[in-house]
């Protein structure tokens, strides 16, 4: 990369908070975007197609939610959820990596025999 390039930040950089095992709600998540603006208050829900994310919201008072920020076009919107979505997906499988390799240790230490998983 030349001297005078200027590199520019990630997109969008997500952060997980909390990861949900039971129930519809899977995490929390706030995504920073440019550097610049920063979004709290993400969920990354389940439903019955699968994973989706959920902006933060309000109740109208027509009882319907209405999302306080979100993506502008079908294009921006798709990038976004995907990347999301990836972040809670490298942090799941991030944890069931050290998971096995904590159960896989704690078995060498036993006397136990590692067995691989299929």
């Amino acid at each position: 990369m030349p001297k005078n390039t200027i590199q520019k930040p990630p997109k969008y950089e997500v952060k997980i908070h909390s990861i949900h095992p039971e129930g519809t709600l899977k995490a929390n998540a706030s995504v920073n975007i440019y550097g610049d603006f920063a979004v709290r208050g993400i969920k990354i829900m389940e439903g019955s197609k699968g994973l989706f994310v959920s902006m933060p919201s309000y109740k109208a008072g027509n009882g319907e939610y209405k999302d306080i920020c979100f993506p502008c076009t079908k294009e921006a919107r798709i990038e976004f959820d995907k990347t999301v979505i990836g972040a809670y997906q490298q942090v799941l499988s991030q944890g069931q990596a050290a998971a096995q390799k904590q159960e896989s240790s704690g078995q060498q230490e036993q006397g136990q025999p590692v067995m691989g998983g299929m």
